[in-house]
């Protein structure tokens, strides 16, 4: 088979990584990939949002199946125009895409079929949204409607800051067409969790669990990142908690999707905050997450290619899945001033000083003149597999110094419980 992976992020990479493995197949490419999908695949340069050329691409080199990793070529249709001309393609439609890509979608989605989440309210005009805010307490979540780059959640702490937020988004456009609407939502607390899920045919089968950090400073501290680290399983996954996911909210899912008639084939992401107990429903995402792919990825023990397929064709089942026992964490190697601003094209050096077993993701990396360079805020992930948690931290944090960069970051407290 010939694959084409879609993306150039450590999650891109992860698949890459995993999809080499199968016997299936004799040639990858990626679009348009970053340094470490070089050493494994053939990095096309095509742009995420280039659908038209990633089809003619794929047309003309015969490509047998397609992975999409980013958010936006889902939600731009990228799967319903490869179907159109007959070619395989993981990932969901862009009406299934809406769960990511329209906030008040999702909202409404969860809301009709029963599915636990905060309270909300949604609007496109400034001044009623101004007085909705009178019925919500504070802190309280304002969302752009639209992906936004991943920048359209905003906190707000007091009437002040929801006002200008409000003001921002619908008058000033600062998101542009993603924030003609906004959904006012109450701030849960509580412990963060997620999981990850097949979707085919109304069954959705959840992955092992994992645990990533978005803080980009030791003990949680700072602006929130795409994340920063991340491991797995997550001791906060009990046989108790995962019944009630399973109950309250995966099997309410199932019902929704068949009942809205959504053909969903792909990854659905669960976002939750767990609220004494009992989990809520943050988001939905419709693709891998980055960097929980690196973590469960590493543990996965079938062939992943099968799993695609079987999704597909809407023959998927739980017990095609076998995962290992390890524990898996990853950190991730940031740059300076990163999630703000930061400088790109540092020579990495020392990755050929590491352990053989350790493995590494390319985030945000480029070779140019031959020379492995940084080329994003996130750079590398880190990753390794242990026969418990504290031993496969344990064999990062001895090697993590080996690599250097200037202004290269990371946190010191990954999977550290």
């Amino acid at each position: 088979m010939k694959v084409l992976v879609i993306g150039n992020g450590g999650r891109e990479h992860a698949l890459c990584w995993k999809i080499s493995q199968s016997s299936m197949v004799e040639k990858i490419y990626c679009a348009p990939g970053n340094g470490g999908t070089a050493n494994i695949a053939e990095n096309i340069n095509i742009q995420i949002e280039e659908i038209d050329e990633l089809l003619k691409f794929a047309l003309n080199n015969k490509i047998d199946l397609t992975i999409v990793g980013p958010e936006a070529p889902l939600v731009m249709g990228i799967v319903d125009k490869f179907q159109r001309v007959g070619l395989k393609i993981f990932g969901p439609n862009k009406e299934c895409a809406q769960l990511e890509g329209s906030k008040e979608f999702s909202k409404k989605f969860m809301d009709k079929h029963g599915i636990p989440t905060a309270k909300y309210k949604s609007f496109t005009n400034f001044q009623e949204a101004v007085k909705a805010i009178e019925a919500f307490s504070y802190p309280l979540v304002i969302k752009a409607d639209g992906l936004c780059a991943g920048k359209g959640v905003i906190i707000c702490n007091n009437k002040y800051e929801a006002q200008k937020t409000l003001d921002e988004i619908l008058n000033q456009n600062i998101f542009g067409n993603q924030g003609n609407k906004v959904v006012i939502e109450e701030f849960l607390k509580g412990v963060e969790a997620s999981l990850l899920c097949f979707v085919t045919n109304g069954k959705i089968i959840p992955m092992e669990s994992a645990k990533d950090y978005k803080k980009i400073f030791d003990k949680d501290l700072g602006p929130n990142t795409g994340g920063v680290g991340c491991f797995s399983p997550s001791p906060l996954f009990t046989p108790e908690l995962k019944k009630i996911i399973q109950d309250n909210i995966l099997d309410k899912i199932s019902m929704g999707l068949k009942k809205e008639r959504l053909n969903f084939k792909g990854i659905l992401f669960i976002g939750f905050m767990v609220v004494a107990g009992k989990p809520k429903v943050l988001e939905f995402n419709v693709r891998f997450g980055d960097p929980e792919t690196q973590v469960l990825i590493p543990r996965l023990n079938t062939d992943i290619i099968t799993l695609f397929l079987k999704t597909i064709d809407g023959t998927l089942e739980s017990s095609d899945f076998k995962w290992s026992n390890k524990s898996c964490v990853t950190t991730i190697l940031t740059s300076k001033g990163y999630p703000g601003e930061f400088v790109k094209g540092h020579q990495i050096k020392g990755i050929d000083k590491l352990d053989n077993n350790l493995i590494l993701f390319h985030n945000g990396t480029i070779y140019r003149n031959e020379k492995l360079l940084t080329n994003g805020g996130r750079v590398m992930s880190v990753t390794s597999l242990g026969e418990t948690l504290e031993q496969a931290r344990n064999h990062i944090y001895e090697n993590i110094d080996r690599i250097n960069f200037e202004g290269i970051c990371y946190r010191k407290d990954i999977a550290k419980i």
